[in-house]
């Protein structure tokens, strides 16, 4: 399943990656980083169910540490909640 899972989802779902000519060759890291984006609740659990909720928290603070995130404070806030209590 892994990764399979998630590239589906942009698939069935272009607009996470509007401005990406092929999303099927983005890192998952990328992913992960447009659904966090441009997703709704139930895409970020097709993400997590895809790449397990270590990995997904793995990723997220990766993303969230980088000198310049693109994730947006509210983002941020929900997300680092969620992790601490459910990872």
């Amino acid at each position: 399943m892994g990764v399979v899972l998630l590239r589906k989802l942009f698939s069935e779902k272009p607009y996470l990656a509007w401005y990406v000519k092929d999303s099927q060759k983005l890192s998952v890291t990328s992913l992960v980083e447009h659904v966090l984006n441009y997703g709704q609740w139930e895409d970020y659990l097709v993400a997590e169910k895809s790449l397990g909720i270590k990995q997904a928290k793995k990723i997220f603070f990766a993303l969230r540490d980088k000198k310049r995130t693109n994730l947006r404070p509210p983002t941020i806030n929900y997300f680092e909640k969620y992790f601490q209590k459910y990872a």
